[in-house]
């Protein structure tokens, strides 16, 4: 009887664990895993912006924004409806360094809102609250 007890204890737990996990996983900023051109060609067809979150892997700002801003269910409501969203990691992604010739990089984080034809709608330096980030794409969207 302990037995049976403890297998469906374990069953119930894992069903649990594995259900908040599916609804964390749903929220926030959905990065696409494609180039800069697919982005652009993504774009042109669905008649979005691009954000671009220009990052390094040693950049704590960036890390933390990632953590915490990019995984706020409003901001990836917003973001996700109105943007081909792309996480460039600018030293090691082949995009990163043209990236940052063609836009004038200097600091990380830098968030990038770009035309599918690659001309520079907005750019915004430095770390970024939830509010922040949501005011940024509110006041893009309005132009």
């Amino acid at each position: 009887m302990k037995n049976k007890l403890g297998i469906l204890f374990v069953a119930l737990l894992s069903v649990i664990v594995m259900t908040s996990a599916t609804k964390t996983e749903a929220t926030g900023i959905e990065f696409e895993h494609v180039t800069l051109a697919e982005a652009k060609v993504m774009a042109k067809e669905s008649g979005k912006l691009i954000f671009i979150d220009c990052y390094t892997d040693w950049c704590g700002p960036c890390r933390r924004m990632a953590a915490t801003s990019f995984k706020d269910e409003k901001v990836g409501e917003l973001f996700n409806d109105s943007f081909i969203n792309l996480k460039i990691e600018m030293e090691k992604n082949p995009d990163g360094k043209e990236i940052a010739r063609q836009y004038r990089i200097r600091a990380y984080p830098t968030l990038l809102m770009i035309n599918a034809e690659g001309k520079l709608v907005k750019q915004a330096i430095g770390m970024h609250s939830k509010g922040d980030l949501i005011q940024l794409a509110n006041n893009v969207l309005k132009k």
